[in-house]
């Protein structure tokens, strides 16, 4: 059992050095411009306040601690005073900072709310090919993981990387500042800090990528499994599945665990070296204090701000690898953005009064390259005219549909509807003048009323109509709260004849003038479809109407039938009269009465 797993999104990580990446996503924080420099203005407080605490220390232990000189009253008076000093900075500290996270969480959210809102706008506006050929997970993921890869780069790196540059400049200073020889003696620690930092950074990046990767491959794994969970089970595929899933699940334990040695490793050589750094000060620095070179104040208070700047180094190579992380997700995004759908909208034609008339002249069709799937077809549909359109899987009848609805563009031809060609039309206004009914129908995790609606301004005199008109008024009655019963995926389950009828409910509330049934009545029972053949009657009445239709049966009353073969019209008339030429709908016909003869002999 082979799985299309869909895609690797990981598989390219975005520059650092992409001055035109960076230039965009700096867009994108220009209007929180004025909240981020109010945080950074914050972040300097934070800064000054860590800053002068060991400063604080020093002036404790050099002018009362170790003060003989002093009275013990005048010693513990300033030790009071700078305590106070130590608590205001402490508690300042901390508000700043409360603050400066509230402002960038604030900024950030508004960003990628934002962001969000204009992609998810941006690809409901796309066409259906796109679709065809981007995986669901894939797009999920953009308006997910993406999203928050570059939110978390906005609230936890961009400012804090400020943050932590600030913070080191100023503490070098002041240690060359306090001791000139001791901060040299640190300075010599960098190069090997820099060095391991940065191989640390390529060798968590690559892990982190993987881990992205097979995490995707098992989030699809687990989608298809669960989705297609009754055919699993139905051709006894369940220990396959698991044992697919636990090859999958071993390889993430596999990457997750290197990237755990990975920070195992590096973590405990920075402090390695943290700590020798500070047993070197303690040596060096405790000699030049009894030699009286060196206060016991400066020592401490040394010590302290070593710690402080060893900090920030310990966190550089996540926060370099989140940023890398980020830019990929960036240039990903932006790409999606960037995709223009190949559906133009430049049309703005709306027509006061639609009559209904359709004509195609010379249309071809191939969703790929040199796969004609309708191949220079004419046809004209009068105003008012009810059509039907029949032939083998793969004759090009629903393909004729999505022509219509402009969910595809041909490759070659025209279509004028009412003499107009079709992409002078406002798109919106078009789709919304044509009511379509597909054999399958979504439905939303919502109230039936809800469903029915679907966007429409009906108001409740209009819908109970449309219930009665549509046959749905025993389906509400054996709900058990009526139209307000939840339905579709953790609700009220319906039948696939009461989805049918719902969907014919959805377009009547709309009062299409062109209507279309795609197989509206395959796959359900024969109380059913007497039901929605009645609802049809009564919906197609004065409406140019198309009818694709499976079982043909069903169109006996249509006033014209066209046979579809390859693409192409090989009959057309009506249905006496196809029945009895003796061509290709009359072989459909006879194939169907032949398989519903051994479906009825068949015991089973």
């Amino acid at each position: 059992m082979q799985h299309n797993y869909g895609f690797f999104e990981e598989d390219q990580l975005g520059s650092l050095g992409d001055a035109a990446l960076w230039g965009r996503i700096l867009k994108l924080v220009r209007p929180q411009l004025r909240n981020i420099i109010l945080a950074i203005i914050l972040s300097l407080a934070v800064i000054a306040a860590n800053l002068t605490l060991p400063w604080l220390v020093r002036l404790a232990i050099d002018k009362y601690i170790m003060a003989a000189h002093l009275s013990a009253g005048a010693r513990l008076l300033g030790l009071e005073n700078i305590a106070l000093v130590f608590i205001v900075m402490v508690i300042g500290g901390f508000a700043a900072n409360f603050f400066q996270v509230t402002v960038l969480e604030y900024s950030g959210q508004y960003i990628m709310h934002g962001l969000r809102q204009r992609l998810l706008a941006h690809l409901l506006s796309l066409d259906v090919t796109f679709f065809n050929n981007n995986p669901v997970g894939k797009l999920v993921t953009r308006l997910t993981n993406d999203i928050q890869n570059l939110h978390e780069m906005f609230t936890s790196v961009i400012t804090t990387v400020f943050n932590d540059i600030l913070q080191l400049s100023a503490i070098l200073i002041i240690l060359f500042y306090m001791n000139r020889h001791l901060a040299l003696l640190m300075c010599a620690l960098l190069p090997l800090i820099i060095i391991h930092s940065l191989s640390f950074s390529r060798m968590a990046r690559k892990a982190f990528r993987k881990i992205r990767t097979q995490l995707a491959i098992i989030n699809s794994f687990m989608q298809e499994s669960l989705t297609g969970i009754s055919l699993i089970q139905h051709f006894l595929r369940e220990a396959d599945t698991e044992k697919q899933f636990r090859r999958q699940n071993r390889i993430f334990q596999r990457q997750t665990m290197y990237q755990i040695k990975i920070f195992g490793i590096f973590l405990p050589i920075i402090e390695v070296i943290s700590t020798l750094a500070i047993a070197l000060i303690i040596w060096i620095g405790g000699r030049e204090v009894m030699k009286g070179t060196t206060t016991i104040g400066e020592l401490a208070a040394f010590l302290s701000y070593m710690r402080l700047f060893f900090k920030p180094i310990r966190e550089v190579a996540q926060k370099y690898s989140i940023v890398q992380s980020a830019m990929a997700s960036a240039e990903r995004i932006f790409e999606l953005l960037d995709r223009q759908s190949a559906i133009s909208t430049a049309g703005n034609l709306r027509l006061p009064n639609l009559r209904g008339g359709i004509r195609f002249a010379g249309v071809s069709l191939a969703y790929r390259q040199g796969e004609s799937i309708i191949s220079d077809f004419n046809l004209n549909i009068v105003p008012g005219e009810q059509l039907a359109i029949v032939g083998p899987t793969g004759a090009g009848k629903t393909s004729i549909v999505n022509l219509l609805e402009r969910l595809y563009e041909p490759r070659a031809g025209e279509i004028f509807i009412d003499d107009h060609p079709l992409a002078d039309f406002d798109l919106a206004w078009l789709r919304g003048c044509i009511g379509l009914v597909m054999q399958d129908v979504l439905l939303m995790s919502a109230t039936l009323r809800d469903n029915l609606i679907f966007g429409s301004s009906a108001d409740e005199n209009r819908l109970r109509a449309v219930v009665r008109d549509s046959q749905l008024e025993m389906v509400v009655r054996d709900l058990p709260q009526g139209l307000d019963t939840m339905v579709g995926e953790g609700g009220w389950q319906l039948s696939q004849g009461q989805k049918q009828l719902l969907a014919l409910g959805r377009v009547m509330l709309r009062d299409p003038r062109i209507l279309i049934l795609d197989e509206a009545t395959a796959n359900i029972d024969s109380i059913t479809e007497a039901l929605l053949e009645k609802a049809v009657a009564h919906t197609i009445r004065n409406r140019t109407s198309i009818v694709i239709a499976h079982r043909l049966s069903t169109i006996r009353n249509a006033q014209r039938i066209v046979v579809l073969s390859r693409g192409r019209i090989r009959e057309e008339g009506s249905y006496d009269e196809l029945l009895e030429r003796g061509g290709l709908f009359a072989r459909l016909i006879e194939l169907q009465q032949a398989r519903k003869e051994v479906e009825l002999s068949d015991p089973v």
